[in-house]
């Protein structure tokens, strides 16, 4: 199918590399007009610890498209390291990107969302579902914004707002290698992370692109409060 997000909005975080490039790239070909913000190589850049900075990239975005239909919070960053070991800067860091600022997000973008009936949809993870060795900060990040999504979807709907998230698996993105390379055996790792799926693979950033497309479009108009793993059946069992 083709167009199913014809006319639709979007702002779209961490859009240059990985799933968010993914993300861009396909909600284009279905239709959409997109806004890609990222600290680099974004056409708004936007660091996502500073309230400030979210709240004028959301403000810039809704200038250039006239409104907003479709809120996409893809970006954030990886953390190594289990609770005993990860210090108090990696942890902040972590937080702040990964879950405060999808707060500052959704906030700056409420009002417009309400106009519009709009659509949030969140990037989450497998391990923020299901826990993970030496990925203590992360996995808290991720399990926030699970948790974001469903009270997101339940705040919203009186509203008109829908909220779902999508929980990648193993996924081969920019931020996978560089979780893999500050492990002590990189390949092995790799070799272990795919025998996880059942399929075989790891993920693309288009297997998790279409997720998004599908739940930004209308097709998915009843459906909110959902993660949705998309990880090649990691989290179907042993």
């Amino acid at each position: 199918m083709s167009n199913r997000l014809q006319g639709k909005r979007a702002l779209v975080t961490g859009g240059s590399s990985g799933i968010g490039a993914g993300i861009v790239e396909r909600f284009r070909a279905q239709g959409a007009d997109v806004v890609n913000v990222d600290l680099q190589d974004g056409e708004v850049t936007a660091d996502l610890r500073d309230g400030a900075q979210i709240a004028a990239a959301v403000a810039t975005t809704v200038e250039r498209l006239g409104g907003l239909d479709l809120l996409v919070l893809n970006a954030g960053r990886p953390a190594v390291g289990t609770l005993a070991d990860i210090d108090d800067a990696t942890w902040d860091d972590t937080i702040a990107i990964n879950l405060t600022s999808v707060h500052r997000f959704v906030r700056a973008a409420w009002p417009h969302l309400q106009q519009s009936r709009g659509t949030v949809l969140l990037t989450g993870s497998v391990v923020g579902l299901d826990g993970s060795a030496n990925q203590a900060a992360y996995c808290a990040s991720k399990a926030g914004v699970v948790m974001l999504t469903k009270c997101i979807a339940i705040d919203g709907a009186p509203h008109g707002i829908r909220a779902n998230c999508v929980c990648p698996g193993f996924t081969e993105t920019p931020m996978l290698e560089t979780f893999l390379a500050d492990q002590d055996d990189p390949d092995a790792v790799r070799a272990f992370a795919t025998g996880l799926h059942p399929v075989g693979r790891l993920g693309t950033a288009r297997d998790i692109a279409d997720a998004f497309v599908y739940l930004g479009s209308d097709d998915a108009a009843w459906v909110t409060g959902v993660a949705l793993p998309v990880d090649g059946g990691l989290l179907a069992g042993i």
